[in-house]
């Protein structure tokens, strides 16, 4: 395993965002006035749009859906990628507005969270771009009463988070730009306070992809880059690491995971690098078993492998 830095200028952060406000406001309001069921339907042509003219995710498409699924993926595949992913972010809307009503959620491992959250602080959730973390951080607040605040790279989707802010203006309040020079200390503060805290650790932490140094884990049988910030980051803030996952089943059906990944709490600063060696292997682990469990629902749409062949 080696660790590099990530100089791939093609990389996800210095992409040009696709939204498109108008679009997206008239998608939010056909979905608050119109419903669910006919929002979907507006979905559908968007992913076919998107299939048919966005080359560069289609290919990354194929080059995973080749190795979640063990066999060539056909067109309909990568039309069920892509509308997996739409339909997230179209829940996205009803989820902000506390309309559980409308699905079907199973959570696994909710014991997990009560037990690393006992003593009265929070704990760190690990995620990727894999699912909703919506319907996770939602779910907490408006069900559990359990704050959920997300460590995440901002700029890259500003269009899609302002809409949702419109929607409530809520969901700006648990989020925490990374970048800042008062990042970890509001981050220590929220865990302080007994609030989950996530990450999502399938992408570089910071904004300068070239700034967060990488390692290679193998993921699908060939070596792929994974950003160590994220891991750093939960070893500065000493907590127990839970994995997480919400996972769209299709319809309305929802599946949430939590499984324990590493404990920082009491790793010495000598011992810190191995910690977080074996957090990051065993996240990826999880990761893959994920992606082979709901193939459609990774939602990295760019050459993860950097060429490495299927």
């Amino acid at each position: 395993m080696t660790v590099a830095g990530d100089r791939n200028e093609a990389s996800w952060t210095q992409r040009p965002e696709r939204s498109n406000m108008p679009i997206l406001r008239l998608m939010v309001w056909i979905s608050l006035r119109l419903g669910r069921p006919i929002g979907r339907l507006v979905l559908y042509g968007i992913a076919a749009y998107f299939v048919a003219f966005a080359p560069a995710a289609r290919r990354a498409s194929r080059a995973y859906l080749a190795r979640a699924l063990g066999r060539a993926p056909t067109v309909v595949d990568g039309f069920r990628h892509v509308l997996a992913f739409a339909s997230t972010i179209h829940d996205r809307v009803y989820l902000l507005n506390g309309r559980f009503d409308l699905f079907d959620i199973e959570i696994v491992g909710r014991d997990l969270v009560e037990k690393a959250t006992a003593d009265g602080n929070g704990t760190l959730l690990m995620g990727a771009h894999l699912g909703s973390f919506e319907v996770i951080r939602s779910l907490g607040r408006y069900h559990a009463g359990q704050v959920v605040t997300m460590l995440m790279y901002e700029e890259n989707a500003r269009m899609v988070n302002a809409t949702l802010a419109a929607i409530n203006p809520a969901a700006a309040q648990d989020v925490i730009a990374l970048g800042r020079v008062d990042s970890m200390l509001q981050a220590q503060e929220k865990l302080s306070a007994g609030h989950l805290v996530g990450m999502l650790a399938d992408r570089a932490l910071d904004k300068n992809a070239g700034n967060d140094a990488t390692r290679a884990v193998d993921f699908f049988g060939a070596p792929a880059q994974f950003p160590l910030g994220p891991f750093r980051v939960a070893a500065m803030l000493r907590r127990p690491v839970l994995f997480m996952a919400g996972l769209y089943l299709g319809g309305n059906r929802y599946r949430i995971h939590f499984e324990p990944l590493a404990d920082f709490s009491n790793v010495a600063r000598a011992d810190r690098d191995e910690a977080i060696a074996a957090a990051q292997s065993r996240y990826v682990e999880r990761l893959e078993h994920c992606c082979r469990e709901a193939p459609y629902n990774w939602f990295n749409f760019f050459d993860f492998w950097k060429g490495v062949e299927s």
